[in-house]
């Protein structure tokens, strides 16, 4: 299973609304900005978004987006799967081998099972421990 631009950038967008939750909306187009992103893009993505009551749009002068829920209640798995649909490694419906579609079974099952349980508050807080911060090289 491959994930695409709109479910990357669609959690890109969730991300910072998450990071910004309780200051008040935050623009497509500073998101844009930021992450180096088409607007008119992002536009599309959270139009799905809104839709599925994830994201509530602020009109006026100092409108944007804000989450309509708490970043620990939204899972990574809600967001790709309102963008990208259901998760699936490949359809089942053609496979005939019981053994395989077991594997494919479990393949799908895990890939589900980690996105359900990440949290946008998982991902706005990742702290990565186990690099180090810069690389040092002795001549």
């Amino acid at each position: 299973m491959k994930i695409s631009t709109k479910g990357r950038y669609g959690l890109t967008i969730m991300m910072e609304l998450a990071a910004k939750f309780g200051e008040g909306p935050t623009s497509l187009k500073s998101i844009a900005e930021r992450n180096q992103l088409s607007e008119h893009y992002l536009e599309q993505l959270v139009a799905p978004l809104r839709n599925a009551g994830l994201v509530k749009s602020i009109r006026g002068a100092y409108g944007g987006y804000v989450l309509s829920k708490d970043p620990e209640t939204i899972t990574s798995g809600d967001i790709i799967r309102i963008l990208e649909g259901p998760i699936s490694p490949v359809d089942f419906t053609e496979e005939d081998d019981p053994a395989k579609r077991q594997l494919w079974l479990r393949i799908r099952d895990s890939i589900a099972e980690v996105l359900d349980s990440t949290t946008l508050s998982d991902l706005i807080n990742f702290e990565d421990e186990g690099k180090p911060d810069s690389y040092m090289f002795y001549i």
